[in-house]
């Protein structure tokens, strides 16, 4: 069968609208050149947006603040105490107040305090449990347990917030740096840890602190508490002394012994 070349045309151009139906691929400048593929075309247009969406996320984690001073803060230094001590009144109070030093804080404490003498401790062994000879001696027995570990917790304070002044200085400072070198993502969540230790540091200092104000407290309280009994114990002492004594004036011959005001 021989094919004129008009219709030799029309065949090849119908195979060819065949061809590109079938496939979502289509050949550019003839077939078998390059095949475009619209699927594969649409896909990797997304990955350049999901690449260049990554870079530039990378590229604001990376870029460096040009002025962090705004968050700068001071740290408070304390200065030493300095108590006087004119006839070792006080020997060992300084040493506890700034170092670390049980042993100061209790001689200190011993020193600059009333203590119970022998007379007064055998005058003690006669004496009922719950009366108000005995709550003192327990108030005072609490205090001088209580007491020189405060100046001890004081003393640590003082001494370690010393110690890491070097430590605080140069966070801060690398905090509102503003070079490259402080300010890569990496850096910056290194420098978030080290706060957060420093912070739980100083957070468990103020917390032993704390402690020994709620110590110290205690043993106002309980000084207070004392103090409120005693007088109940004296008003209902009065009244049965009163009703036991007859105080009009046709007893005036009598004379009262054990008369409280």
């Amino acid at each position: 069968m021989k094919f004129t070349s008009r219709k030799r045309k029309w065949l090849i151009g119908t195979g060819a609208t065949l061809l590109l139906a079938a496939t979502p691929s289509f050949a550019l400048f003839g077939v078998g050149d390059i095949v475009f593929d619209p699927t594969s075309y649409a896909s990797l247009v997304s990955q350049l947006t999901t690449l260049e969406t990554q870079y530039n996320m990378l590229k604001n984690n990376i870029t460096h603040f040009s002025w962090k001073q705004q968050w700068q803060t001071t740290l408070t230094a304390l200065k030493n105490a300095n108590v006087a001590n004119m006839f070792g009144e006080t020997a060992g109070i300084n040493i506890a107040l700034n170092t670390n030093s049980p042993t100061a804080s209790l001689t200190g404490w011993k020193a600059a305090t009333v203590s119970v003498n022998s007379g007064t401790t055998s005058y003690l062994a006669g004496q009922t449990l719950g009366n108000d000879r005995m709550s003192q001696l327990a108030m005072v027995e609490l205090s001088d347990a209580i007491s020189p570990d405060c100046l001890t917790a004081v003393g640590q304070y003082r001494n370690t917030r010393s110690q890491n002044a070097t430590a605080n200085t140069t966070l801060a400072a690398q905090e509102v740096d503003g070079t490259d070198s402080t300010n890569t993502e990496v850096e910056q969540l290194n420098l978030l840890n080290a706060a957060e230790a420093q912070k739980m540091a100083e957070m468990q200092s103020q917390g032993t602190l704390q402690t020994c104000l709620a110590s110290q407290m205690t043993v106002a309280n309980m000084q207070q508490r004392n103090a409120a009994a005693q007088d109940l114990n004296t008003a209902a002492l009065v009244q049965q002394q009163r009703a036991a004594n007859d105080v009009s004036a046709a007893n005036e011959s009598n004379t009262w012994q054990n008369y409280i005001p």
